[in-house]
């Protein structure tokens, strides 16, 4: 309920300035202005609000995992324990090479993103990493060949 009472309401132009940052954070204002034909001040305003208010979390690097020596990645879905996820998630966290996971409804609980250096590496992970956590009961994992970001991400 409280996110429905935080939700902030974004306009074409919030949208424009979160496409903009999405794809170069680092732009500097003076350009990010003159991208979108607003004044300084204006943008200005416009992206302390954004972040005042939470819609812009924080300005971070896009990674190029192959260039940075992971470049073998899968999904791995996990059944767990219902009672588990607060420890499956808490293990999860400081787990190496796992960089994001998400609590599911459906056919599984967890999905993990894993990225790692090659396949043997990636097999250690899953049969003696994420299977042997208190809680889960199986997993089944899908590799990556390519990957790709969508207009927000």
């Amino acid at each position: 309920m409280d996110d429905v009472k935080n939700r902030v309401e974004l306009d074409d132009v919030d949208r424009r300035i979160l496409a903009e940052l999405t794809g170069d954070g680092r732009v500097s204002m003076r350009v990010l202005a003159e991208r979108l034909n607003l004044s300084r001040a204006h943008t200005y305003t416009r992206v302390d609000r954004l972040r005042d208010s939470g819609v812009i979390e924080r300005f971070t690097v896009q990674v190029d995992h192959a260039v940075a020596g992971l470049g073998t990645s899968a999904f791995i879905a996990m059944s767990i324990r219902q009672d588990s996820w607060r420890s499956v998630s808490d293990r999860l966290r400081s787990m190496e090479f796992v960089d994001h996971f998400s609590l599911l409804g459906g056919d599984f609980d967890v999905l993990v993103l894993v990225r790692t250096p090659d396949n043997e590496t990636l097999r250690h992970v899953v049969l003696e990493g994420l299977q042997a956590l208190d809680g889960v009961r199986s997993t089944r994992t899908w590799l990556i060949f390519d990957e790709a970001r969508g207009g927000l991400g």
